[in-house]
């Protein structure tokens, strides 16, 4: 009569750590868009991200890109 205890006392736990573990990753997502949004409203990083050609670089990546997955399917 002991085991289907135990078995009720394993699955609480389990389920304790689950919740635990999601908890510390909503907190963790939570924390990394906070501090990305401290990173952007800072005036220096403004200017230096309005000065930025992403469209040249996405152009100058894309070839690579092509490469990596040539190589990748051989």
């Amino acid at each position: 009569m002991a085991a289907p205890a135990m078995i009720r006392a394993n699955r609480s736990e389990l389920e304790s750590i689950e919740t635990r573990d999601t908890l510390f990753l909503l907190g963790g997502l939570a924390l990394v868009l906070f501090g990305a949004g401290l990173v952007i409203t800072n005036p220096a990083v403004k200017k230096l991200l309005g000065g930025a050609n992403l469209g040249g670089l996405i152009q100058h990546a894309i070839p690579d890109f092509e490469r990596y997955m040539k190589l990748r399917s051989m």
